[in-house]
């Protein structure tokens, strides 16, 4: 592998670096709208039970002075029956009384089916009150370290993209200029492995003239088949290293 190879080589691992800091500081912003949706889609659902609540207990109130309206008017006409000259006056208060008193249970009645029904929304404000503020400061813990992250992220880009411009300069132009075609054209990886005999991005075995052409360039080759820059790594058997020299 001679060095313009291993230059082009640090050239796409560096192109790769840049395409994923680039991914990750875009998706940062992406990942914190998500949790400010299901933040406020929460903050949402506890304004509904609070509202739910607050109606309960307006209708509370309501029918407790509707009760204590009726409890006035049911002394004042008992006082009034006294001054009764006939039977039918009399009779008259009588059955007036008798319905503020039904108006007095059916108000007792749903005052006690409001309470009923405002213990579990009770609970529910309480735990998702709890909830939330609880996750109101995760939200805000992810935001700063979206923001530390992103910064980071952005320097390393920073010195990334100077790296490849100080490798693409030291890079034969003929061979950089190719490689900057196919990254365009094809997109990555620019430059495949060659050393098992095909090209190890469109899997097409080379023909035996060009394989031994390959194996001892010291300049990346074109492949045949899909136009990718082409290397040979030169294998290195393990077990022989290790074995003791006769």
């Amino acid at each position: 592998m001679g060095p313009d190879v291993e230059l082009a080589l640090k050239l796409q691992s560096l192109d790769q670096k840049i395409i994923a800091l680039k991914r990750e500081i875009a998706a940062l912003p992406h990942h914190i709208a998500e949790i400010e949706k299901q933040l406020e889609s929460h903050r949402r659902r506890l304004e509904a039970d609070q509202a739910a609540l607050a109606a309960n207990e307006k209708e509370r109130r309501q029918l407790e002075g509707q009760i204590q309206l009726q409890e006035r008017k049911i002394s004042r006409l008992k006082d009034q029956m006294l001054e009764a000259r006939t039977n039918e006056q009399y009779r008259a208060f009588q059955h007036e009384i008798e319905y503020a008193e039904t108006e007095i249970r059916r108000a007792e009645d749903r005052i006690l089916e409001l309470m009923e029904e405002a213990e579990p929304l009770i609970d529910a404000v309480k735990q998702a009150e709890a909830a939330l503020a609880e996750e109101q400061k995760q939200v805000d813990r992810e935001k700063d370290e979206a923001r530390r992250k992103t910064a980071a992220d952005q320097e390393q880009l920073k010195e990334t993209i100077q790296e490849r411009k100080r490798v693409a300069a030291a890079l034969n132009p003929k061979i950089f200029a190719s490689y900057e075609r196919i990254r365009k054209r094809l997109g990555y990886p620019v430059l495949a492995e060659g050393t098992s005999g095909r090209c190890s991005a469109c899997n097409i075995a080379f023909r035996p003239q060009y394989f031994q052409d390959l194996r001892h360039a010291t300049e990346p080759m074109v492949c045949e088949s899909c136009g990718r820059l082409l290397y040979y790594h030169e294998v290195i058997d393990v077990e022989a290293e290790k074995s003791p020299a006769p």
